[in-house]
C-alpha cells in the first residue's frame, strides 16, 4: 500500500499529514499528487468525498516552498463556488501548511473589502476565493493575476451549475498561459469538457471512481409519498420526514436535510423546531457569519439537524454525517451524487433517504439513468399527522373556499351602499319637501311685509308692485336654510354679512339696479 512519505512531498508537509492522523492517500490523491509534482496539468475526476481537496493543496504547497510573495501578485490561485467550499479550503491549507512559512488570503462574498485589501496589500502565497469575489478585487485594481503559477478550479461541475462558466474564462485569460492548472470535477459535462481542452496543456486525466456514481458505504432508500390532497403534499412530506428521523432513533447522530427552494429550508427548519428537533437552517441568503456560525455549530455537535440547500451540498467536508435526507427530489441528476456524498465518507457507513412524489417520476428516470442504478425502495411511514379527516376532506379547497366569501362581502358592500344611497335620496326628499312647505308658508309673510314696506315708503313709482306681478312672485325667496360650511365661506369670500339690513324681494341676491324705480312711459305720461 502506498504511503504518503513515498510521494516525495516536502518534509514539513509530511509532518503536518501525520500530525493530522492520515497515513495513506485515497486513490485521487495518490493519483494526483505525482503528476502535480511532475510540473503537469492535472484532470480530476472522483465522486465527491474522495479527498480531491488534499490531491491539490499538498503538492501546492510542496511546490511553493520556494520563492517569495509580492504585493497583490499572489502565487497561486484557488477558485471555489460557494463561500463554505472555499473556506474548507483554506482550513485544510491551515492544517497541511503549519509547519511553512507561506501565507494565505480568502476572498469571499460577506466579508469587508478593506481588510481583504490588507492581506492583499502584503502579498500572499495562495489565493482561495469565489469567483465574483475576486473579479470584484481585480476590477478595483486591487489585485493582479500575472504572478500566478499554480491555479486551481475545484467542483468546475457546480461552478457549470451555478452560471460561473464565463468569469471562469475570464480569470482564465487573465492568468498568464505558462500557469499550472488542476481542475477537479465529480462530473464531466460537454461545457466542462471544451474549458478543459481550451486551457489545460496535455493535462494527466485522473479518473478513480466511475462517474458521477454514489458510494458503496451509502445505504440509499427512496420512500415513495401519495398525498391526499395536492395542497397538503407539503405538511405530509414533513410528516414523513420527521417520522424517518425518528425511526432511525440514535443511529442518526446528525443529518443533513436538503430542499430545492430556499424558501422551503426555512419552513422545514421551523417545522422540525417547532416539533422539538434541534435544526438550523443554511442557505444562499443568509449572512456570511449566520452561515459559518450555523455550519461550527453542525461540525461541533451542538446542531444535530441542517436543513440545507443546495448550497451545502458540494465539497463540505464533515465527516462524521450519518444521515441525509432528500426533502425534495433534485431536478438536476448529478446532485443527487453530491447530497448523498455527505454522508459515508472517509469510509464511514452512511444513510440516505429521498422523500419522492408521483409528480418526481421524470427526477428519479434521469437519476437512476445517470447512476446506473435503481434506487431501493424504503417503506414509507403512515401518514396521520398531516392527512386529513374524511369529513375535512369533503369540505371546499381554501382556495375555492375563499372566493365565495369574498363575493359575499362584496355583495354586502353592494348592499350597505345601496342602502346608504336610499338614505341619502330620502334625506334630500324630505328636504325638498321641507322647502316646498317653508316656501309655502314665507311666501305671505314676505309679500305681508312688501306691502308695508310701500305704505312706508315715499309717494312715487311702485318699486314692488302688486301681488301679480310675475316678476316679483319669482322673486319670492323660501325661508332660506342652514347653510353648510362651504356656503358659509363662499360668503365670506364676498364680505361681511349686512344683518341690519332690510330684506325685501330677492334678499342679499337682489340686484342693485332692482333697488332703484324705472318708470314706464305710459305712467311718466299719465303722472303729469
Amino acid at each position: 500500500m502506498t504511503k504518503f512519505s513515498d510521494l516525495k512531498l516536502d518534509p514539513a508537509v509530511l509532518k503536518a499529514i501525520a500530525e493530522a492522523g492520515y497515513e495513506s492517500p485515497t486513490p485521487i490523491q495518490e493519483g494526483a499528487i505525482p503528476h502535480a509534482l511532475e510540473g503537469r496539468d492535472v484532470l480530476g475526476i472522483a465522486q465527491t468525498g474522495t479527498g480531491k481537496t488534499a490531491s491539490f493543496v499538498l503538492p501546492m504547497i510542496t511546490l511553493l516552498g520556494k520563492g517569495r510573495a509580492r504585493a497583490r501578485m499572489p502565487r497561486s490561485l484557488v477558485l471555489a463556488p460557494t463561500r463554505e467550499l472555499a473556506a474548507q479550503v483554506a482550513e485544510n491549507f491551515d492544517t497541511y501548511a503549519k509547519h511553512t512559512k507561506l501565507t494565505k488570503a480568502l476572498l469571499i462574498g460577506g466579508v469587508s473589502f478593506g481588510e481583504q485589501d490588507k492581506l492583499i496589500d502584503r502579498g500572499v502565497d495562495v489565493l482561495i476565493a469565489t469567483p465574483g469575489r475576486l473579479l470584484d478585487h481585480f476590477e478595483r485594481g486591487k489585485l493582479l493575476l500575472t504572478g500566478v503559477q499554480i491555479m486551481v478550479v475545484d467542483e468546475a461541475d457546480r461552478m457549470l451549475d451555478m452560471g460561473f462558466i464565463p468569469d471562469i474564462e475570464r480569470i482564465f485569460s487573465l492568468t498568464p498561459f505558462t500557469r499550472q492548472t488542476f481542475f477537479f470535477s465529480a462530473t464531466m459535462a460537454p461545457e466542462i469538457e471544451r474549458i478543459t481542452n481550451t486551457f489545460l496543456s496535455n493535462p494527466a486525466r485522473v479518473e478513480v471512481a466511475r462517474q458521477a456514481t454514489a458510494s458503496l458505504t451509502i445505504e440509499q432508500a427512496l420512500i415513495a409519498v401519495k398525498p391526499s390532497r395536492k395542497d397538503a403534499t407539503f405538511a405530509e412530506k414533513r410528516d414523513v420526514l420527521r417520522k424517518l428521523i425518528r425511526a432511525e432513533g440514535d443511529s442518526c447522530t446528525n443529518a443533513i436535510i436538503f430542499c430545492n427552494r430556499k424558501m422551503d429550508v426555512d419552513t422545514v427548519a421551523k417545522s422540525l423546531k417547532s416539533h422539538g428537533f434541534n435544526a438550523a437552517p443554511i442557505h444562499g441568503d443568509l449572512d456570511q457569519s449566520v452561515r459559518t456560525r450555523t455550519l461550527e455549530a453542525f461540525r461541533d455537535g451542538s446542531l444535530h439537524l441542517l436543513v440545507a440547500s443546495d448550497v451545502a451540498a458540494r465539497g463540505l467536508d464533515i465527516p462524521a454525517v450519518s444521515h441525509v435526507f432528500n426533502f425534495d427530489v433534485p431536478s438536476h441528476p448529478e446532485d443527487y451524487v453530491h447530497r448523498i456524498g455527505r454522508t459515508g465518507r472517509a469510509g464511514r457507513k452512511g444513510k440516505a433517504y429521498t422523500i419522492a412524489t408521483p409528480n418526481d417520476e421524470k427526477y428519479l428516470t434521469a437519476i437512476e439513468a445517470l447512476i446506473k442504478a435503481p434506487i431501493p425502495r424504503g417503506e414509507t411511514p403512515e401518514i396521520s399527522a398531516a392527512r386529513p379527516s374524511s369529513s375535512a376532506r369533503q369540505e371546499p379547497k381554501p382556495e375555492t373556499a375563499a372566493k365565495p366569501a369574498r363575493s359575499r362581502s362584496i355583495s354586502r358592500s353592494r348592499g350597505r351602499d345601496k342602502a346608504k344611497d336610499a338614505a341619502v335620496d330620502a334625506e334630500v326628499n324630505v328636504e325638498v319637501v321641507a322647502d316646498v312647505a317653508t316656501t309655502q308658508t314665507a311666501a305671505p309673510a314676505a309679500q305681508t311685509t312688501t306691502e308695508a314696506a310701500a305704505a312706508v315708503a315715499p309717494s312715487g313709482p311702485i318699486t314692488t308692485g302688486s301681488s301679480s306681478d310675475p316678476r316679483r312672485n319669482s322673486a319670492a325667496p323660501a325661508q332660506p336654510r342652514e347653510r353648510s360650511r362651504s356656503n358659509d365661506r363662499s360668503r365670506d369670500n364676498r364680505g361681511p354679512r349686512r344683518d341690519d339690513a332690510q330684506i325685501v324681494g330677492m334678499g342679499d341676491h337682489m340686484p342693485d339696479f332692482l333697488r332703484h324705480a324705472f318708470g314706464s312711459k305710459e305712467t311718466t305720461n299719465s303722472g303729469e
